[in-house]
């Protein structure tokens, strides 16, 4: 079903990807967006997150290191779980259940403790990704509606989420354009050439669909 030598627009890729999906559980539709930036330069690193308007079709359960008002505003706001040391100790003990980590930034010098466990899984909170900060109530409410952080690998490639194979063509589609705008206002002023390369979308399952990175790009401007 899958013409390897075409490039597809947005719509019609994403539609073909429902089309051959084929596990018998609800796949995660990811996105895969090459770009002409080269991450060893300090300067050329894109980084960032988007809170994607349909979200990411599964529950995000949120930590936060805070205290007193804070901690507060956190629970009110959804958080699972809220405090310091009691979560510090926990952590080095082995645990981690749970999907994002947010800090106040009064707490990090605690925090950074946990750098070796929670960095290398994406997890340790960052001011460049929104997860460090006093409004902690904003934070948790994003991070429950399905917010994505992204960041280039040393290859060039974005990966990121956009959404489940049980969503309609239109929710994955809006998705989709959320993350493309986000990564295109994030271009870095060093970035010389065409700066989103390729793009391909894919299942957890399937094999990748080209997207026309011209086509796409035209359509979201």
């Amino acid at each position: 079903m899958i013409d390897r030598n075409k490039k597809y627009g947005l719509s019609e890729g994403i539609q073909l990807i429902k089309q051959v999906a084929y596990a018998n559980f609800d796949e995660t539709v990811e996105m895969a967006i090459r770009l002409g930036v080269d991450p060893r330069k300090a300067d050329q690193m894109v980084r960032g997150s988007v809170v994607l308007p349909h979200g990411i079709g599964k529950t995000v359960r949120v930590l936060v290191f805070a205290e007193g008002e804070k901690e507060k505003e956190a629970l009110e706001a959804g958080a699972d779980y809220v405090g310091k040391d009691e979560y510090i100790e926990k952590i080095q003990q082995g645990w981690l259940e749970f999907d994002r980590v947010i800090a106040t930034p009064n707490l990090m010098g605690a925090v950074s403790k946990l750098g070796k466990i929670l960095g290398p899984r994406g997890l340790m909170p960052n001011p460049k990704t929104g997860t460090v900060g006093f409004d902690v109530g904003r934070m948790v409410k994003e991070a429950k509606a399905g917010k994505v952080d992204f960041k280039v690998e040393k290859a060039g490639i974005i990966h990121a989420p956009i959404g489940k194979k049980s969503f309609s063509v239109e929710k994955l589609v809006e998705n989709a354009k959320a993350l493309l705008e986000t990564v295109l206002r994030l271009k870095p002023a060093t970035s010389k050439g065409q700066y989103i390369r390729s793009i391909a979308v894919s299942t957890t399952m399937s094999p990748g669909i080209k997207l026309d990175p011209v086509g796409v790009v035209a359509e979201i401007r």
